[in-house]
């Protein structure tokens, strides 16, 4: 997917959790409001979490320039504890309604041993537009948002392994 001049934006962090523990957070849909860095997810349908190729969860979002829409996120890789992206798909409320965006979001999760992860989100919209890309500044405007993604991705994590 990924065009030359407009390779994916990446944030890594290392996660005291085993890979498993993350991951079922990231397949759980309603936990992408609570860990979403963005400030834009405003919620997600109820539903069980994603567990293959084929899913598709839906999100309540917010974005200054469009008002309140919905994504239909379509699960496109599926790899129990190490990946999970999905294609957004413009849903009820968005002006695209019903289009593919050309971007996707992805998690890789790289085990360091049974107990600590290093966990990247990507962003890569390269088959977007050139005006979705050129407004989305190639997705680093996204960076900021993945970051604090990670850092809440890893407190949720942290309080949900204390619990076991």
């Amino acid at each position: 997917m990924t065009e030359a001049g407009c390779p994916p934006v990446e944030v890594s962090r290392r996660i005291a959790a085993p890979a498993a523990a993350i991951f079922a957070v990231l397949a759980e849909p309603a936990m992408h409001p609570v860990i979403d860095g963005s400030a834009m997810l405003r919620g997600a349908a109820a539903g069980p979490p994603a567990t293959g190729v084929g899913d598709v969860f839906t999100v309540d979002m917010y974005f200054h320039a469009l008002g309140r829409y919905r994504m239909d996120n379509h699960v496109v890789e599926f790899e129990p504890d190490r990946r999970i992206a999905w294609e957004p798909v413009a849903g009820e409320g968005h002006p695209a309604a019903g289009g593919r965006l050309g971007h996707r979001w992805e998690y890789v999760l790289t085990p360091e041993g049974p107990t600590t992860t290093v966990v990247t989100e990507r962003y890569d919209c390269a088959a977007a537009p050139a005006e979705f890309r050129a407004a989305m500044e190639n997705g680093e405007q996204w960076r900021p948002g993945m970051e604090a993604t990670l850092a809440r991705l890893e407190e949720v994590v942290r309080d949900r392994v204390a619990e076991t």
